[in-house]
């Protein structure tokens, strides 16, 4: 279910443009299983909390009771924007982490990288860890 939650935020986080493809355009359900696996218990601790509270937030960002993924996708867009720039640090932080690992994988793709004219990263040769 966390997986779950985490995937349709970081959709919203990193919504597909006309110059750059969505984080839904990426094998996000493999990354997200690899991340769950190699992190440290604390980023896991970390990564959760700021899923769940993108999701129980829209009350405070857009002053509609209901979680992030039943809202509008104008409304789901509203509430990141919200959020991210909250005036609250600890309501901030939690989410920074949620959009830093969805950063990690938008950014990683060849599209995203070429983009920005750079070079694809090698194939990963199965040694990084994240903790």
């Amino acid at each position: 279910m966390i997986l779950w939650l985490a995937r349709s935020a970081m959709v919203t986080l990193y919504p597909r443009t006309d110059a750059f493809p969505g984080i839904e355009d990426m094998d996000l359900d493999a990354y997200l299983l690899d991340y769950k696996r190699e992190c440290a218990t604390v980023m896991w601790i970390g990564f959760v909390l700021g899923t769940l509270l993108y999701h129980l937030t829209p009350l405070l960002t857009v002053l509609v009771p209901l979680p992030a993924f039943a809202l509008s996708e104008r409304l789901q867009a509203l509430h990141a924007e919200r959020l991210v720039s909250h005036p609250v640090y600890l309501v901030r932080q939690p989410v920074f982490l949620l959009k830093m690992v969805a950063g990690l994988r938008w950014g990683s793709d060849p599209r995203v990288r070429e983009r920005f004219a750079l070079a694809p990263y090698p194939a990963d040769p199965g040694t990084r860890r994240l903790a």
